[in-house]
């Protein structure tokens, strides 16, 4: 599945868990993208274009991902030294994907969205997962924009999609998973996107991205929204 020269380990300050090891290989598995895709698949239609016959398969192959001792991790570099995270969270118990961004010069990572039995998000717009799946900044678990697209895709929510993100995504698809039919998967993707839904997003009076979600970290009218100072700095890297 993964060979021992990609288990790296990552360093994620103020995230609790692990270890954390960088695991690229992994995105080279389709099982790996159907699994890491099925959160966003909220309909019938979506769960039988996307997993199919290989229903069992993938869910073999994602009890092993939770089965393991280190957390797999990736990462997508950003301009300017910032970073995505995207962590496996292996706990028996509460097993999850966590998405964090960090800068070296944060105390901590600010966790953007979880994908599990109690989702938060979402934590990007479509047009903040393009910049960073097409960003061109080298390194990180893959340079491959589909891939990290794919990465993201589960964070993402969004009411305002432009007109080529169907294709955008069926691309991804077709270059990655497998699946017989993505343009129709990509459509159904992105009608329900994920457990929360999609979200709308607008400018704050002092000029920084936010989201309306009702889960949503980046939702200044949640309680459990991050502080403006953070929200804005969130959005400054991310707005790319």
């Amino acid at each position: 599945m993964t060979n021992s020269e990609d288990l790296h380990p990552v360093r994620i300050p103020g995230y609790d868990g692990g270890p954390f090891t960088h695991q690229p290989g992994l995105l080279d598995e389709p099982m790996f993208w159907l699994g890491h895709l099925c959160s966003c698949a909220q309909s019938e239609e979506a769960q039988e274009l996307l997993l199919g016959a290989d229903y069992d398969a993938v869910g073999a192959f994602q009890q092993s991902l939770r089965e393991r001792a280190e957390w797999p991790a990736f990462t997508i570099p950003l301009p300017d030294d910032h970073r995505l995270h995207v962590v496996y969270r292996t706990f028996a118990d509460d097993a999850g994907i966590d998405y964090l961004l960090h800068h070296p010069s944060w105390e901590q990572a600010e966790l953007l969205a979880q994908d599990d039995g109690h989702f938060m998000g979402p934590g990007l717009s479509w047009s903040e997962l393009m910049a960073a799946a097409e960003n061109g900044v080298p390194g990180g678990s893959t340079t491959d924009p589909m891939a990290r697209l794919l990465l993201l895709l589960p964070a993402f929510g969004d009411t305002d999609l432009p007109g080529d993100a169907v294709d955008r995504l069926t691309d991804a698809l077709r270059g990655l998973t497998g699946v017989e039919s993505p343009e129709p998967l990509a459509v159904a993707l992105l009608d329900h996107q994920g457990a929360p839904g999609p979200a709308g997003w607008t400018t704050t009076g002092h000029g920084f991205s936010v989201s309306d979600g009702d889960y949503s970290f980046r939702n200044p009218t949640n309680r459990f929204a991050l502080p403006a100072d953070r929200l804005a700095r969130v959005a400054a890297a991310l707005a790319l």
